[in-house]
């Protein structure tokens, strides 16, 4: 009945669009998301909002619905606040994480807000490219985060239909992320000490007298 009374509407006023649409009948809770890429500038999931610090990724948030996530970022920034007792150092974000409000959020408390500074670019401005360039390679590690999750843990493989069951999921992936990172930690100093002993082994080996078979019929 909602998604007939949605369509009716929609039909009667001449639009395409109006808020809570339906459109999926299993998952109601299923919205059109415009992400504005060439091959899906339209999707239909969750939307995610992560945090990476040292290595370890954090689900801020996880909605069904559209929002801006630029809105979030001081709210996730008191959160690491309350969990380390200080403000991080630099927040590595998206451009559309740049906006006044955030610049001064972040100015206020002495967190630098990585990405360029807004406006038309003065002539005799200073860029620090290093700086940047850097900012740009630890960044990397949240897509990295996104890209691990899909193609090893699941999070494009979701089969469940309900919406609790759906968001318990996508947090468990985002948890076997985490351990996935613990466990290779943990077997680097195993992995470097099998190396050496490998390497050891070669080199025994190497000096060993040769010894010539000779196969007789």
């Amino acid at each position: 009945q909602q998604m007939y009374a949605q369509q009716k509407y929609m039909y009667d006023h001449h639009i395409h669009r109006m808020e809570h649409r339906i459109v999926n009948l299993r998952q109601p809770f299923l919205r059109p998301i415009v992400r504005g890429k060439v091959k899906a500038p339209v999707e239909f999931g969750a939307k995610l909002d992560i945090s990476v610090v040292n290595g370890m990724v954090r689900l801020e948030r996880q909605s069904f619905e559209t929002y801006n996530e630029s809105t979030l970022l001081p709210q996730e920034i008191e959160r690491y606040q309350d969990r380390y007792g200080h403000y991080p150092e630099r927040v590595l974000a998206d451009k559309i994480y740049r906006n006044r409000v955030n610049l001064a959020y972040c100015k206020e408390r002495g967190i630098r807000l990585s990405g360029p500074a807004l406006g038309r670019p003065k002539k005799d401005a200073v860029r620090d490219r290093r700086l940047e360039y850097k900012d740009n390679c630890d960044r990397v590690e949240v897509e990295r985060a996104f890209s691990l999750a899909k193609r090893r843990f699941g999070l494009t493989q979701i089969r469940t239909y309900l919406k609790e069951t759906t968001q318990s999921v996508i947090a468990l992936s985002i948890l076997a992320l985490n351990l996935g990172k613990l466990q290779a930690i943990q077997c680097t100093p195993i992995l470097f000490y099998l190396q050496v002993l490998l390497w050891k082994v070669k080199r025994a080996l190497k000096w060993l007298p040769c010894q010539k078979v000779a196969f007789v019929q």
